[in-house]
C-alpha cells in the first residue's frame, strides 16, 4: 500500500510540474507591432492581409509530454520494468508532445498604410484589425487608430 502512495505522490508532483510549465508558456503576447513607425503619422490603408504562419515550438510540449508520460510510465510494472516503463513513457511522450506543438498555426494580420507624404509602413497585429482598404488611420508607436470622418 505504502508503493501505490508514493506512486501516486509522484505523479501528482509530476502534473503539478507540468502544470507550471504550461501556464509559464501562457504569457499574452503583444496585440501588434509597429515597425519603423514614427509617432502619430496619418496615411491610408492599402492592404489588409491575413498571414497563417506555423508557430515556432517552444520545447514546452515536449518537456509536457515527457513529465506525463514518464509519470504515467512510473505507475507501470516494478523494479527494472517500471524504470524502463518510465523511459519509454518519457521519451515517447516528449516526442508526441513536440509533435502536437509543432502542428500548432497561429494567424496575424498585416496592413500597409501609406501615409500622407508618401512613405509607407507595414503593421503586424496578432488580433483582427476591423480596417479596410481605404480606411484613413493614425498610426502611433503603440496603436492604429481609425480616423472619425
Amino acid at each position: 500500500m505504502q508503493e501505490r502512495t508514493n506512486r501516486f505522490a509522484r505523479f501528482r508532483h509530476a502534473l503539478g510540474v507540468v502544470a507550471l510549465v504550461a501556464m509559464a508558456g501562457c504569457s499574452q503576447q503583444p496585440s501588434y507591432q509597429v515597425i519603423d513607425a514614427p509617432v502619430a503619422r496619418a496615411g491610408t490603408v492599402e492592404s489588409v492581409r491575413e498571414n497563417v504562419e506555423q508557430k515556432d515550438p517552444s520545447g514546452l510540449g515536449m518537456v509536457a509530454g515527457g513529465l506525463i508520460g514518464g509519470g504515467l510510465g512510473s505507475l507501470v510494472g516494478g523494479g527494472t520494468g517500471r524504470t524502463v516503463a518510465t523511459v519509454v513513457g518519457a521519451l515517447g511522450g516528449g516526442y508526441v508532445g513536440n509533435q502536437l506543438e509543432k502542428g500548432q498555426t497561429q494567424a496575424s494580420y498585416q496592413v500597409g498604410v501609406k501615409y500622407d507624404d508618401g512613405s509607407w509602413v507595414t503593421i503586424r497585429q496578432n488580433s483582427p484589425t476591423g480596417l479596410r482598404i481605404g480606411d484613413r488611420v493614425v498610426v502611433t508607436n503603440n496603436s492604429i487608430q481609425l480616423l472619425g470622418n
